[in-house]
C-alpha cells in the first residue's frame, strides 16, 4: 500500500492554549471484549477514517494487531493502527510500555512498505523495556514452570512487559522515553537498576536485544541513546498535544491493546497482563479524562481463543478446534503460538461490556462458523453444581466452572463475500441477535472476512 504524504500533521511543539474541561463525548474508545485478539486492528482501522487522531493507551510489544489493506497485510505492535492512514495523528500514549528498538524497526519496516509515518508521535512519559526486563520475564516465566506445587507460568510472551510496568511502579529505577534524550540521567537510571536488580541479574544474558552476551551498563546506554536520536522527532509530550487535538474539535479515537479479561485489576487474574485495558485506561493512559468517551465500541470474535496459560472455560481439544483454528488463522501476530479455540463464552462477554460501558458491538471472524451444523453458546456456568450466570474474574474459580450452552442452528454458506446486513444467511443473522439480545447492546459491525472492505456496518 502507499499512501500519500499528509498535510495536517501539527507540529511536534504545542502549547496548551486554553484551560477548563475539555468537550464530552466526542471520542471513541476500542476495547476487546475476550482475551486478546479480537480484531481490534480492523475495527480501528474502520474507524480511524472518521477521526482525526488514534492514540494507543496501553499495552505493549505483547499486542499485536493485524490490518489487511488491499490485500496487503500489514502486523503492527506498538504503533497504533491509524498510521496507515496518511495525515492523521497516530499516538503512542503515556500508559504504553515502549521497547525503543522494537518500535524503530517496525517504523522503518512501515516506511519500506510506502507507509507515510509522519504522524507518529510518542509520549516522553510512556516507560521504555528494556533488555533486563524480557531477561527477568523469561526467567519469571521459567520458574514457575518448574514450581509444580505453585501456579503455572503465567503464558507471558517474554517481550518484558510485566518487569517493565512493575519498575514503573516501583519508580527506583524505571526509565521513560524521555530518558533516552538525557545521557546522564538515562546511565544514572540504569546504573540503578543493575544495582537493584544484581541478585537476580548476576549470570543473566540475553541474545534477543542490542547487546547480546552479558549485560553490561555502558553498551546497554549507549544503544539506547542511539535509538533514542532515531526516535527523537516523534518524541514529544502527548497528553497536552491530545488536549490541543480535542479542543481544535478534532475526534480522537483510543485505541486499547489486549482484551478486557486480561485487565490487571479486572481480568483472570493472575493470568493477566500488567496494564489496564478496558477503557477507564484511557485516562491514566493518555492524560485525557474519560468524560470525553462518549462511544465505547466493544471488538469480539463469534468464538472465544486465548494464548497461553489461563482459565477458557468453553475450550475445545477437537476436530471443531482444529478447523475454527485453521480458517480463522488462529496463531498469535506476536508469538505465532497456536491459540487455544472454544464455543462463543456470552457470560464473559457481557461482563466485559458491562465494565467497558460498552454502547455498540464489531463482531468479527463470523465467517470462521460457515459451514456448521449447529453452533454452541455458553450463556451460563455451573459452579459446585449450582447454576450461575455471572462471571468471575478469578481463574481459580472460573477453572472450576462447567459452561451451559444453548444450540444456535448454524449456516452452511460462506459469507466472505456478504456486503450487507440482507446479504448475510437468516441463520447467520440469528446467531448475531442471539448476541445482541444476551449482551443488551446492539452489533453495529460484522466483519466477515481480514480486508476492510470485507466489512458490514449496521449503523
Amino acid at each position: 500500500m502507499t499512501t500519500q504524504q499528509g498535510t495536517s500533521i501539527p507540529p511536534l511543539a504545542n502549547s496548551l492554549k486554553a484551560v477548563g474541561p475539555l468537550p464530552a463525548g466526542g471520542c471513541t474508545a476500542v476495547v476487546g471484549l475476550q482475551w486478546g485478539d479480537e480484531g481490534k486492528g480492523k475495527a480501528v482501522d474502520l474507524l480511524a477514517a472518521d477521526h482525526h487522531a488514534v492514540a494507543r493507551f496501553n499495552g505493549g510489544a505483547n499486542a499485536g494487531h493485524s490490518v489487511v489493506v488491499a490485500g496487503e497485510r500489514f502486523s503492527l505492535h506498538l504503533v497504533p493502527s491509524g498510521i496507515l492512514y496518511p495525515s492523521k495523528l497516530a499516538i503512542v500514549g503515556n500508559g504504553v510500555v515502549v521497547d525503543p528498538w522494537k518500535i524503530a524497526q517496525e517504523i522503518n519496516g512501515l516506511r519500506a512498505r510506502g507507509v507515510d509515518t509522519s504522524g507518529l508521535r510518542i509520549s516522553d512519559r510512556a516507560h521504555v523495556v528494556l533488555p533486563y526486563h524480557k531477561a527477568e520475564d523469561a526467567m519469571r516465566e521459567d520458574a514457575l514452570t518448574r514450581h509444580t506445587k505453585g501456579p503455572a507460568a503465567i503464558g507471558t510472551t517474554r517481550r518484558g512487559i510485566g518487569p517493565a510496568y512493575a519498575d514503573k511502579v516501583q519508580r527506583a529505577c524505571a526509565v521513560r522515553v524521555g530518558d533516552l534524550l538525557k545521557p546522564d540521567q538515562l546511565k544514572s537510571r540504569v546504573e540503578a537498576a543493575f544495582d537493584l536488580k544484581a541478585p537476580i541479574l548476576a549470570g543473566w544474558s540475553t541474545g534477543d536485544g542490542p547487546s547480546p552476551g552479558p549485560m553490561q551498563i555502558d553498551p546497554l546506554v549507549d544503544d539506547a541513546l542511539t535509538v533514542g536520536r532515531e526516535l527523537a522527532p516523534m518524541i514529544c509530550d502527548t497528553t497536552r498535544l491530545l488536549h490541543d487535538t480535542i479542543r481544535r474539535g478534532d475526534r480522537v479515537l483510543f485505541e486499547g491493546a489486549n482484551g478486557s479479561l486480561l485487565d490487571v485489576d479486572h481480568g483472570t487474574y493472575p493470568f493477566v497482563t500488567g496494564s489496564s485495558c478496558v477503557v477507564s485506561g484511557v485516562g491514566t493512559g493518555t492524560g485525557v479524562p474519560n468524560r470525553c468517551v462518549g462511544r465505547v465500541l466493544g471488538v469480539m470474535k463469534a468464538y472465544s481463543t486465548r494464548v497461553g496459560a489461563g482459565p477458557l472455560p468453553t475450550e475445545l481439544h477437537d476436530d471443531t478446534a482444529d478447523r475454527i483454528r485453521q480458517r480463522g488463522r488462529e496463531f498469535g501476530t506476536t508469538t505465532g503460538r497456536p491459540r487455544r479455540v472454544g464455543w462463543l463464552d456470552l457470560v464473559a462477554v457481557r461482563y466485559s461490556v458491562m465494565i467497558n460501558g460498552v454502547t455498540g458491538l464489531c463482531l468479527t471472524l463470523l465467517d470462521v462458523l460457515g459451514g456448521f451444523d449447529t453452533l454452541k453458546v455458553c450463556t451460563a456456568y455451573e459452579i459446585n453444581g449450582v447454576r450461575d450466570d455471572a462471571f468471575p474474574p478469578d481463574a481459580p474459580t472460573l477453572e472450576g466452572v462447567r459452561p451451559v450452552y444453548e444450540t444456535v442452528p448454524g449456516f452452511s454458506q460462506e459469507i466472505g463475500a456478504a456486503q450487507s446486513w440482507e446479504q448475510l444467511p437468516e441463520k447467520a443473522r440469528t446467531y448475531v441477535r442471539f448476541i445482541e439480545d444476551f449482551v443488551g447492546v446492539p452489533v453495529e459491525i460484522v466483519s466477515v472476512g481480514p480486508g476492510r472492505e470485507q466489512t458490514i456496518l449496521r449503523v
